[in-house]
């Protein structure tokens, strides 16, 4: 399966609503997979400096993704195909997924 993003508009003010997001993004996912149409919810992630969320999804396509979504009654932006190292510990070296040197004492 495929990772996809989906990045929606979140204010900072209302702290709880992220919380209430993320929830419904893991209920919908997992209720897609009941209907025999696998989604995986795999992170949210919250830039409260632009007020922007993303959902990070695996899913077959992006049509099953957006579904999601919307039964999670996110308000999307849009729905994006991500390529690349996503989980912790995928990363070239095993574990350094930050991009920065594996001496660097970040990780």
């Amino acid at each position: 399966m495929t990772e996809f993003l989906v990045e929606f508009y979140l204010s900072r003010t209302d702290a709880a609503a992220l919380g209430r997001s993320m929830r419904r993004a893991r209920l919908a996912a997992e209720e897609q997979t009941r209907q025999g149409r696998p989604v995986r919810y795999l992170r949210s992630m919250y830039v409260p400096d632009d007020e922007t969320c993303f959902v990070l999804y695996e899913a077959e396509s992006a049509e099953a993704a957006r579904r999601a979504a919307a039964l999670a009654a996110i308000a999307f932006e849009q729905v994006s195909e991500v390529i690349g190292d996503t989980r912790p510990g995928s990363g070239p070296d095993g574990g350094n997924t930050d991009g920065g040197h594996p001496d660097s004492g970040q990780s």
